[in-house]
């Protein structure tokens, strides 16, 4: 009986039943305060201890970067696919300062904080952190961008902000890795300057060239109907796994190059994409829930083991001060009132791409301090899966009714 308890096959029977009941209860769910963040990373952090059991440590290690690497791959392409330009030309000024002003802000002001909480870890852990916890999640609160109370142009600009930071950041987030690795004891750092420079160059051409060059043959396939509708999913991996793997064969980036190619993919595509959202809605939904799930499991019981009163007043900060106050100030001057700025600034919700950020880079680099950073994320993403999630709804009729 024992053995039946801890088995692969029993565990994975429950999540799988966690799956198949969350998917029942879908319409339901979404009456409450709870979300699919919220839901798996619950039951994620119920099966830790069995879940550590199912294999050896460097084989979980392996599978929970394959599953980062995978999931990032999807959600940055889908994500940058979504963005018209065209679209934005009516309302691009607030996302736009956001993105250009805001953003950066986040990373100093953060970076600020972190070394002034912990001076001894260095700046470049502190720019680190910062860059980990700048992109935002849209899904932590979906009730936002879905209801009909929030003016269609705060719903715009949080997708388009959420859709685009985390491609954005990323190069902050590979020069933080890289400084703060260079800076542990017998480090070789010879050639990494050179190196990141390459990645980041050579990553967003190859994305350019697979986003353009893709689109133009899936659109001259269906001009001549030699391609079934049915087939663009299947179209839409092999765009970003080839972006991602062609970079990283010449020495780019592929994450950025994902998040390129699906920027040129979307805006030169011709023909309707709604096959990405169909995708993402279904098997990307499922690896999302795997990440929260992973998250509970793997992350979160480290993080509250190495928690300290600092690492909390820090998160709180950082869901706070450090995102609001550079939104505040991008917004100066747009017109929008002082509520639809706090909204704004209040929604930068931390969840998939910080988790996703911290699997792969922990797993590649080996940084002073890793449990410190390990801590500081994970509870700042508890918090905002929690705080996000509940305050979601309630919010969305606050700033509806604003707006009336």
């Amino acid at each position: 009986m024992e053995h039946l308890h801890w088995s692969p096959e029993f565990i994975l029977l429950a999540v799988l039943g966690c799956i198949f009941i969350y998917s029942l209860l879908t319409n339901a769910i979404a009456k409450t305060i709870l979300t699919l963040p919220i839901i798996f990373m619950v039951v994620g952090y119920l099966c830790a201890r069995p879940i550590e059991t199912l294999a050896e440590p460097e084989v979980m290690n392996d599978g929970k970067r394959l599953l980062a690497e995978i999931t990032l791959v999807l959600v940055l392409f889908s994500d940058a696919s979504r963005v018209r330009f065209k679209a934005l030309r009516q309302n691009f000024q607030i996302p736009l300062r956001m993105l250009v002003i805001g953003m950066p802000l986040t990373i100093v002001l953060g970076m600020i904080v972190a070394y002034g909480f912990n001076p001894e870890s260095g700046l470049a852990m502190a720019l680190l952190t910062a860059a980990l916890l700048t992109p935002t999640d849209a899904a932590l609160g979906q009730t936002v961008v879905t209801s009909a109370d929030v003016p269609e142009r705060l719903r715009q600009t949080i997708n388009v902000e959420s859709g685009l930071n985390d491609g954005l950041v990323l190069p902050f987030v590979l020069f933080g890795a890289i400084l703060a690795s260079a800076g542990m004891e017998g480090a070789n750092t010879d050639g990494l300057a050179t190196s990141a420079l390459v990645q980041i160059i050579v990553g967003p051409l190859v994305g350019i060239l697979f986003g353009w060059t893709f689109a133009k043959a899936m659109d001259s396939a269906q001009d001549q109907n030699l391609m079934a509708e049915a087939a663009g999913g299947v179209a839409f991996l092999a765009v970003a796994f080839s972006a991602y793997i062609g970079a990283e064969f010449v020495g780019g980036n592929g994450f950025i190059a994902a998040f390129v190619a699906g920027m040129v993919f979307g805006n030169s595509y011709k023909h309707k994409i709604h096959f990405i959202g169909e995708f993402m809605e279904g098997i990307g939904q499922l690896l999302t829930m795997f990440a929260f799930l992973v998250f509970g499991a793997l992350l979160l019981p480290d993080g509250l083991e190495h928690m300290t009163w600092n690492v909390l007043l820090l998160a709180i900060i950082f869901l706070t001060v450090v995102r609001m106050l550079p939104i505040w100030v991008s917004l100066l001057g747009t017109g929008l009132t002082s509520r639809e700025k706090l909204f704004l600034g209040w929604f930068g919700p931390r969840g998939l791409a910080s988790i996703l950020f911290t699997l792969i880079i922990l797993d590649e680099f080996d940084f002073p301090g890793e449990e410190e950073l390990l801590a500081c994320v994970s509870m700042t993403v508890f918090l905002s899966i929690i705080l996000h999630g509940i305050s979601a709804a309630p919010l969305s009729k606050w700033i509806g009714r604003d707006a009336k």
